[in-house]
């Protein structure tokens, strides 16, 4: 059986859910909510943050259970559309295989803290003079780097001509 091109980048997904639930395993079992180590002076710094909401710290304020299982259901929806999306084969190339791949991969691993933990841990942090980027991990940063490849391939990867069947088609509709 020969497996499709894009999905041979499924290997990414699981590297980066493995890497961002070994990482966050690791930094929880070594550091307590709250502690905080600065690795370049006045740029990047380790913290452990745990993030009940989404990106951003959206939603985070809110306590009621229902937000959690509406974040799971959201994200177990998002995830099964990639997977939907990227299995179906409606996708650019290279760049948006590998993008799907990541994200599928980040949005998996938030998903899986988040339904374990109720929360997502973060554990980078960076300043750019006195402006604090929100605390981020492994995933999200596969989610960032996936949106930009699937990005940089819409607008300036090759376009794909339609299928023969579809040119055939389109040349035997009546013209008015």
């Amino acid at each position: 059986m020969k497996i499709p091109r894009r999905l041979r980048w499924l290997w990414l997904t699981l590297v980066v859910v493995l890497a961002d639930r070994a990482t966050k395993a690791w930094f929880e079992s070594q550091t307590r909510e709250g502690w905080r180590r600065e690795l370049i002076h006045h740029f990047v710094y380790l913290v452990n943050n745990r993030n009940p909401g989404i990106a951003f710290g959206v939603f985070s304020d809110m306590s009621a259970p229902w937000v959690r299982i509406a974040l799971i259901a959201g994200s177990v929806l998002v995830i099964g559309a990639l997977a939907w999306l990227f299995v179906a084969g409606h996708i650019g190339g290279t760049l948006t295989a590998a993008g799907l791949a990541l994200l599928l991969g980040g949005a998996t691993g938030n998903v899986t803290d988040r339904i374990i933990h109720g929360a997502v841990t973060d554990f980078f942090e960076v300043w750019l003079g006195s402006y604090r980027y929100p605390a981020f991990n492994v995933a999200d940063s596969a989610i960032a780097i996936g949106a930009t490849l699937m990005i940089v391939d819409i607008l300036f990867g090759q376009r794909h001509a339609p299928p023969e069947s579809s040119k055939a088609q389109t040349a035997k509709r009546p013209q008015g």
